[in-house]
């Protein structure tokens, strides 16, 4: 009789312990699966606009989170799995990636992959001094250039998935709406700043397309990408600038070290000028995800507004449309 019991105990809690893997396991697949396609990009920006034109029909991943500097970036074994992984490939392209480029490249041959900046007409690309001949990879400081990239995306997605086309179309004749419009609001803002304020200094040079854009002259501390090194030289050049034109603010990066604009503003006030930090852009990566300041067009809000207000212009300190964060409210 006691073994008996003791059997049918062990019966019963086997078969809990069945029902209690095949639920765990059940919910694992239903969370894990789904029947969308993967698409991996390597930054923020890129990752930004193909879920605006994506919409529901693809799962858009992006590999380089907030203050990762994309320049400097070399793949991980978690990246190379992801790359591997996906079933559609975006990239900025014109070197950004400048580590990951010969992997990406490398899946070609297996997979479709999109270097979107490299969409745009050779004649809208900028080569600032000292790049060596390379395009500046940097097109999205350019709202109305970066909206330009919207329908070359659009169709490389049509290519592939030919069955969600018209929602791909209809979405990107919207993002490219929205972003003319931003790109009007943001020289709105812009054109109040002083002439003769109208010099943004920052950590590298990745604001040469939005000084093209909105007409304001722009100086990095270092070159087009992180990898390249600040001379002496440059510091004391920008100091001189700084000095001369009584420039109020410097601006760090959100991806990039502060060490340099430090730099900037010890110089200055060891020749009697103050500068203050006019705040952190976002230059290589953007916000934090789930935030405003996490989209493309919350970046560059935050970026306008920063740098028109600490530059001496007029803007609302919550942004073109009262959606920045509080602390951003300075």
């Amino acid at each position: 009789m006691k073994f008996r019991i003791i059997g049918m105990v062990l019966i019963v809690l086997l078969g809990f312990s069945c029902k209690k893997k095949a639920d765990v396991s059940g919910a694992v697949k239903s969370s894990a699966q789904s029947d969308k396609p993967v698409a991996l990009c390597t930054v923020a920006m890129v990752g930004d606009l193909v879920r605006h034109i994506a919409g529901d029909h693809i799962q858009v991943q992006t590999m380089l989170g907030p203050g990762i500097d994309p320049h400097a970036h070399k793949p991980t074994r978690k990246d190379i799995y992801s790359l591997q992984s996906a079933d559609i490939i975006f990239y900025s392209g014109l070197n950004l990636e400048g580590k990951m480029i010969d992997t990406i490249k490398n899946l070609e041959a297996k997979k479709p992959v999109l270097a979107v900046s490299e969409q745009l007409p050779a004649d809208k690309f900028l080569f600032p001094e000292g790049s060596e001949g390379h395009a500046d990879p940097h097109v999205w400081m350019d709202v109305a250039l970066w909206a330009e990239i919207i329908d070359p995306v659009a169709d490389f997605l049509s290519a592939q998935y030919p069955e969600n086309r018209s929602d791909f179309l209809v979405n990107a004749k919207e993002l490219k709406s929205k972003l003319i419009k931003m790109d009007a609001k943001i020289m709105e803002i812009l054109k109040t700043v002083p002439e003769e304020s109208r010099v943004l200094i920052t950590a590298h040079d990745a604001f040469q397309y939005f000084s093209h854009a909105y007409r304001i002259r722009v100086e990095g501390v270092q070159g087009i990408s992180t990898e390249s090194e600040a001379g002496i030289r440059q510091i004391n050049k920008l100091v001189d600038l700084l000095v001369e034109q009584k420039v109020k603010a410097v601006f760090v990066e959100s991806s990039v070290s502060d060490k340099n604009v430090k730099a900037l503003i010890e110089g200055a006030a060891s020749r009697g000028h103050k500068v203050k930090l006019g705040g952190e852009l976002f230059s290589d990566a953007m916000g934090n995800p789930g935030t405003y300041e996490g989209t493309y067009q919350g970046m560059l809000d935050h970026n306008a507004t920063i740098i028109t207000i600490a530059l001496g212009g007029n803007a609302d300190p919550k942004g073109l449309y009262g959606k920045l964060s509080p602390k951003d409210e300075k």
